[in-house]
């Protein structure tokens, strides 16, 4: 009976097992297609999604893009207004230069104007100056001259009478004069100028071989200086002969009342002897001084035995009067004074006036030595 039970409930349990079986198969396969469909619709609901998502980053990308893209416009909106604020204070500082720049220039203006005005105000004022001192120069010059004219009338007055006392002295020892030393006095002079034409040609020939060497060494002021003393010794001599023409008888009458000493001798002449002697001293000043500045101007050593004008001494003698040789001495201790003050560019042995270089009175005295005899 308990088999039977036994039996029974084993079978129920199989028979309920196979309906379970049978039941459970078809749940399966139903349950396996719902999984499907549902996986299917999950994996289209995650492509979905994710194409969704895939299109949301895209237009997410999009709009980042754009809004980059939107951004430097934005800042630069936001710049322009700071760019233009900029630009205007670049322009206004670039004004405020020029203005400052404009009013430099006005002030420097200003300055060299004033400047200009003073340096005009002071050349008139040195125009002034120098006119007034011109006019002083003029007058003192005027008044120099004036002196000097009245000086040279009142000398010629001197002279004048001078010369009347002594023809009147002449007439008075003509009488007493013996021919003998007429005669001697005419044969010394005709003796000197024959001596002088004779250095004459000698000179010539001297003076040319001079001229070529001062060219040679570049001595254009020592070659000019003495271009002049030629042409105005060929001058002197034509007044001197002219002078000596109007005056030679009175020179042959006239008696000795000076002497003189050179080289341990004495000699005696008279005052045309005299005068011409002092005359030989002063010219030998003169040219001496002259020749002087022309060798410093040449930058040549100091050498007064050099020059042309000493070696020749003939300035102002034409043969008339007194011998050469005592001429040419005095001549020559006239110029070395006057060298020495022309090359060194002073006034020792002598004066400067009216265009003319003269020796002191107390260095002629001094040089000459003449004396008195009568």
């Amino acid at each position: 009976m308990k088999v039977n039970m036994l039996h029974r409930v084993v079978a129920a349990f199989v028979i309920s097992g196979a309906l379970l079986i049978g039941t459970s198969i078809p749940t399966n396969a139903q349950d396996k297609q719902q999984n499907k469909e549902q996986r299917k619709a999950e994996q289209q609901q995650a492509a979905e999604q994710q194409a969704a998502q895939k299109q949301s980053n895209k237009q997410q990308r999009k709009q980042q893009a754009q809004a980059e893209q939107q951004q430097p416009a934005k800042q630069q909106r936001q710049q322009q207004p700071q760019a233009q604020q900029q630009q205007a204070n670049k322009q206004q500082r670039k004004q405020q230069a020029q203005a400052e720049q404009q009013q430099q220039q006005q002030s420097q203006q200003q300055s060299q104007a004033a400047q200009k005005q003073a340096n005009r105000q002071q050349r008139q004022q040195q125009q002034t100056q120098a006119a007034q001192e011109q006019a002083n120069k003029q007058q003192r010059n005027q008044q120099t001259q004036t002196e000097q004219q009245q000086s040279q009338q009142q000398t010629q007055a001197a002279q004048k009478q001078a010369n009347r006392q002594q023809r009147q002295q002449q007439a008075q020892a003509l009488p007493q004069s013996s021919s003998n030393d007429r005669q001697q006095r005419v044969d010394q002079q005709q003796r000197r100028e024959t001596e002088y034409r004779q250095q004459l040609a000698q000179q010539q020939r001297f003076t040319q071989q001079r001229s070529a060497s001062l060219q040679q060494q570049r001595r254009m002021a020592q070659y000019r200086y003495q271009q002049q003393y030629l042409l105005r010794l060929q001058q002197i001599r034509s007044q001197n002969a002219r002078s000596y023409n109007t005056n030679r008888n009175s020179y042959f009458y006239a008696a000795s009342n000076y002497r003189y000493s050179r080289g341990g001798s004495y000699y005696q002449t008279n005052q045309y002897g005299a005068n011409l002697l002092r005359q030989a001293v002063n010219y030998g000043y003169e040219q001496g001084f002259r020749s002087g500045q022309a060798d410093r101007e040449d930058r040549w050593n100091s050498s007064y035995q050099d020059s042309y004008a000493y070696q020749d001494a003939n300035y102002g003698y034409s043969g008339y009067y007194v011998d050469q040789g005592d001429y040419n001495y005095y001549f020559r201790e006239g110029f070395r004074r006057g060298y020495e003050d022309g090359y060194d560019s002073r006034h020792q042995y002598g004066s400067y006036s009216n265009g003319r270089y003269s020796i002191l009175g107390a260095v002629l005295s001094a040089v000459l030595n003449l004396e008195s005899i009568r």
